[in-house]
């Protein structure tokens, strides 16, 4: 018999509610021990789907441990296609702690990390795309990442997945039927429909691919730094995207020593932004190992805003600075153009020709809507958004999906020279395998513990 999984299924803390969750067989048996419903009528009659009021119970000394509200749900309808109970306790941690011990003490064990979903893969609730979207819808910071994570636990991803996989079985079983048949005069058919067979379904998995970056994006974040000399709008900037007076503003050139970090959502995009302190030359300590920090910013940043003082023309440092920008992302804001412009747009483009440039003045809010869409056009390389939300955001399913492009772009190359079949069966069924291990239809056991050991406890 499987055994019965408990633990703790709400984050730890203070709240007004606490759950306990059980998977397994014993479920019910355990509740029965240590629950006792406040009318006397159902001690012996819980049924299935039914919330029932009473008190968690200690059998051995009959001592009260918490009021609390419990739910019996019976195999397969739940969760982990297991029979399940739920425990509503009070949000303390004390209750919830020794509601718990009295569960393990009576007949279940704590549950590994992301075990209850772990086991709705095995039990075949979940396919092991779908369970890993719960820990992204966990983990949710935006409605786009949550709509994303939602649609893939819905199964979104595993359809078209299904889908290119079916097309990859009919190609191997024409190609079984050549191989077992090699009398049949119907190589040259063959070798056509190979090549017409394996270009579409590149170009299926290429078209998964495309949308690898913006899934990152929206899954993990934009990393953006703010760079610019002292005293151009870095710290304005950054209090108008956030919509509050995070960094100090002053007019004295070297106000931020440090570089200051926050997480914000723009157009529904999670951006970790950073304003970095001016890059200039100093004989100032304290101001050079922010410089220094900025410069790591600048990094490991996805993209950057270079902003430019649009009042007065381009200096050396402005210069110095765009000279390290012609490989990177970047956004130029010509700011402060309310005092009058005396940079050129041309002149930002003889140093950075694919740069996006931006007039503003961050003062007056001029120039932060047409920033905010730009940072979103960069996101989606200028695509209408995706209103299906089918976006591949794990990286573990981009570098499969990566390796199955390669494998059917091998298959192709052979099916175009008209290659022996037996060569080119192997790609073909490899790129099939590649395509099973995103939905765990061919995957280790220990690609399978690698993935649910990023699960929280008591999910």
């Amino acid at each position: 018999m499987e055994d019965t999984i408990a633990a703790i299924a709400t984050a730890y803390g203070e709240g007004g509610i606490g759950i306990i969750r059980l998977s397994g067989e014993d479920s019910k048996n355990i509740l029965d021990k240590i629950f006792i419903p406040k009318s006397c009528q159902y001690k012996k009659s819980i049924v299935n789907k039914r919330l029932y009021y009473g008190h968690i119970t200690d059998p051995s000394n009959g001592q009260v441990i918490d009021e609390v509200l419990a739910v019996y749900m019976k195999a397969p309808a739940t969760y982990t296609a297991e029979d399940v109970v739920e425990i509503y306790c009070h949000g303390s941690i004390v209750a919830l702690r020794k509601t718990l011990a009295l569960a393990l003490r009576n007949g279940a064990r704590l549950a590994e990390k992301g075990e209850f979903t772990k086991r709705a893969f095995l039990n075949g609730r979940l396919d092991l795309s779908q369970a890993e979207a719960v820990v992204d819808i966990v983990r949710a910071k935006t409605d786009k990442t949550f709509d994303v994570a939602m649609s893939q636990m819905e199964g979104a991803l595993s359809e078209k997945v299904k889908e290119i996989r079916q097309t990859l079985m009919d190609l191997l079983v024409d190609i079984t039927v050549n191989l077992d048949y090699p009398d049949e005069d119907i190589e040259s058919m063959t070798y056509l429909r190979l090549s017409e067979s394996t270009s579409q379904i590149g170009d299926m998995i290429e078209k998964l691919l495309s949308t690898a970056s913006a899934g990152r994006i929206i899954r993990e974040g934009l990393s953006v730094a703010i760079i610019g000399k002292p005293n151009v709008g870095k710290s304005s900037l950054m209090n108008a995207l956030l919509r509050e007076a995070r960094a100090i503003v002053t007019e004295i050139p070297g106000t931020t020593r440090d570089t200051i970090e926050e997480v914000i959502s723009i157009r529904d995009i999670p951006v970790k932004l950073t304003d970095t302190a001016g890059i200039r030359e100093t004989d100032d300590k304290i101001e050079r190992i922010g410089i220094e920090k900025s410069k790591e910013s600048f990094n490991r940043a996805d993209l950057i805003i270079f902003i430019a003082d649009g009042s007065s023309p381009l200096s050396k440092e402005d210069r110095k600075i765009m000279s390290k920008l012609e490989a990177r992302k970047v956004i130029v804001l010509i700011n402060k153009t309310d005092l009058g412009l005396k940079v050129e747009e041309e002149e930002i483009k003889i140093c950075l020709p694919h740069a996006k440039v931006i007039r503003a003045s961050v003062k007056n809010n001029i120039g932060i809507e047409e920033l905010e869409q730009e940072i979103e056009d960069m996101v989606f390389d200028g695509k209408v958004r995706q209103e299906e939300s089918l976006l591949v955001t794990n990286v573990r399913h981009t570098e499969l999906l990566d390796q199955a492009r390669t494998a059917i772009r091998d298959a192709h190359a052979m099916s175009e020279k008209a290659e022996a079949l037996d060569f080119i069966e192997v790609d073909v069924r490899r790129c099939w395998e590649l395509l099973g291990e995103i939905i765990g239809e061919s995957v280790t056991e220990d690609i399978i513990d690698q993935v649910f050991a990023r699960f929280c406890l008591g999910k």
